[in-house]
């Protein structure tokens, strides 16, 4: 049987983005305040792009079309998380356990975002 979805907010996506989202937000806050204004502000603007497209791609659901292109858009910004993650772990901002930690979460987020590109139909 299929799961209930009646907004944004019940894609396990969505979730897991969200989630992810707070958490860089909040260590992106503990790197040195030079780092603030160049590397934190990407961090912020692409942690934030991956569960704003999905609410807004869901938000355009009737066109398939149109919802798989802001998922599409939210696979990308986990690309581009990863490439941050590597480099604040290269600048000493966080320790390796936690690097591979984070690189994982987004590549199974990002595995999860393409199967639903993959599998949704719509109704």
């Amino acid at each position: 049987m299929r799961n209930m979805i009646n907004g944004f907010r019940d894609l396990r996506i969505y979730q897991k983005s969200y989630e992810l989202s707070i958490y860089m937000l909040k260590l992106a806050l503990n790197f040195p305040k030079e780092e603030r204004h160049v590397i934190c502000d990407q961090i912020r603007r692409a942690v934030l792009s991956v569960p704003l497209n999905i609410a807004e791609g869901y938000g355009k659901k009737d066109s398939e079309a149109d919802f798989k292109r802001y998922l599409r858009m939210s696979a990308g910004s986990c690309n581009e998380i990863e490439v941050l993650i590597d480099i604040v772990k290269d600048l000493g901002y966080i320790e390796e356990k936690e690097h591979a930690r984070l690189i994982n979460e987004y590549v199974e987020l990002r595995k999860q975002i393409y199967s639903l590109i993959k599998n949704w139909k719509r109704d």
